[in-house]
């Protein structure tokens, strides 16, 4: 099997030639040595017991940090080994494995932000985890919001970053999300070009495409942000929980390694780390695969039996169930009755969440079952438009709102009130309403008739106490 060559690895180091990959895996090789010879003194637990290994597996790799098997918090053995060889593999200076999934990435981003400025732009369909973030941190968004297009967000406009940079030198920089969940991929050369200008920092939230830096994509954040963190686990054949957290730039180390230490738990684990070197290996040694994959989903849009979404990212399939007259939410009800799940419904739009490892065989029966559900009779004429929700005029800042006092209330009695938190449907985990503003009609619709929600208490919504 041929191996990924040279690349330039943590502190510009060159990496060590060819491999074969199981050599090259060499967190899962070493676990798995050991495993053979061990016995647990140690945790976790479950010991890998029999009965509990013939139900999980990968009960013999799941260990803590030993003389073997090195420690996330100070690598120093097999550990620094993959984070270097996943560096070289990307092309970029320090990678860093998280176990947390991209939360704790993008938590650690908005910590290094926070040392350099007291707000952050942000768009407003970036992820629940970033504004957490902003009110853990104390970082004020200055929210930021692209046109529609097809009923969908869409990254916001570089003239207006720079127009907010130039009047206020407390922004420290910007976050912004690439891919989004619909495929779009922002203009990250022109955002870098504008926040560089001004001295501040670009992060990019590429939670939903890893895969990029392996397909070695001009859309890659890695060629333009300072820092950014990529969701190993949604598109990589990785655990879930799997990420990395990469940047070029030996000034931000200190921060960033800091960070890490705050927000990256001291029980990391050791299955979610041998997976993603394995998944980051694994396509760099497959390329063919991941273009197979790609190839197939762009001849899945070629053919135009669907509508669809015209996203960027060939892993986001996105399908537009309004030209059928049909009710996305009630075609995902028919496709899980067939065995086909998929990542999400919004109403309109049904999200089939491809990877490399997705396969034109797969395409074909997804095709085939979709045809009869969008076309037949029983659903047609169920769709109903849901509202665009507009920006909104912010009277007060995010951090008034989540720091005075405040009370839960009926979703279906807040209309007028000022949220206190902020509240959307899971996925995507992008807010609907955001703390600091007033709660709509609309929202109230969107959010009593949606399946899974956050933000929301047994019906109750957080709000801003009225003053007497």
């Amino acid at each position: 099997m041929a191996g990924w060559g040279s690349q330039v690895g943590r502190n510009g180091a060159k990496g060590a030639g060819y491999y074969t990959f199981m050599k090259a895996s060499k967190i899962y090789s070493e676990l798995k040595k050991h495993a053979r010879v061990s016995k647990s003194f140690h945790v976790p637990g479950h010991k890998a017991a029999r009965a509990f290994k013939s139900m999980f597996p990968v009960a013999d790799i799941d260990v803590t940090e030993l003389s073997y098997s090195d420690n996330l918090a100070c690598p120093e053995g097999v550990i620094a080994e993959a984070e270097n060889d996943i560096a070289g593999i990307l092309g970029v200076n320090y990678s860093y494995l998280i176990t947390d999934g991209a939360t704790c990435g993008i938590m650690v981003m908005m910590y290094a932000a926070s040392k350099q400025g007291r707000k952050i732009i942000m768009p407003r369909n970036s992820h629940e985890s970033v504004w957490n973030a902003c009110r853990i941190m104390g970082l004020e968004p200055v929210v930021v919001q692209g046109p529609y297009k097809d009923g969908v967000i869409t990254p916001p406009e570089p003239d207006e970053l720079e127009n907010l940079l130039r009047e206020d030198e407390s922004i420290a920089g910007m976050i912004c999300v690439s891919p989004d969940y619909y495929g779009n991929i922002a203009p990250l050369e022109k955002y870098s070009g504008i926040m560089h200008k001004y001295g501040r920092l670009l992060l990019v939230d590429e939670a939903h495409g890893a895969y990029l830096g392996l397909e070695k994509s001009p859309d890659y954040a890695g060629n333009f942000a300072d820092i950014w963190t990529d969701g190993a686990h949604k598109t990589l054949p990785t655990l879930t929980q799997g990420a990395i957290l990469s940047l070029n730039d030996e000034k931000l180390l200190p921060v960033v390694e800091e960070g890490l230490s705050i927000f990256r738990t001291s029980s990391p684990s050791y299955p979610i780390m041998a997976s993603v070197e394995y998944g980051v290996k694994y396509l760099a040694e497959n390329r063919e695969q991941m273009e197979e994959a790609r190839k197939a989903a762009e001849d899945f849009r070629a053919d135009q039996t669907f509508s669809t979404y015209p996203g960027k990212d060939w892993t986001k399939l996105v399908i537009d169930c309004s030209s059928a007259d049909v009710s996305a939410d009630l075609a995902e009800e028919a496709l899980e009755k067939k065995g086909i799940y998929p990542e999400l419904s919004d109403g309109r739009y049904l999200l089939f969440y491809l990877s490399p490892m997705t396969t034109a065989k797969d395409l074909s029966h997804l095709k085939a079952v979709l045809s009869k559900i969008l076309s037949g009779k029983k659903l047609k004429g169920t769709y109903e438009p849901r509202p665009q929700i507009a920006p909104v005029a912010r009277t007060y800042s995010y951090q008034y709102a989540v720091k005075r006092p405040s009370e839960y209330v009926l979703l279906s009695k807040a209309e007028g009130r000022m949220a206190a938190t902020n509240a959307g449907i899971t996925p995507p985990c992008i807010p609907l309403v955001i703390a600091g503003e007033k709660i709509t009609r609309e929202h109230i619709a969107i959010l009593s008739g949606a399946h899974s929600t956050f933000g929301l208490v047994q019906g109750r919504i957080l709000v801003v106490k009225n003053q007497q």
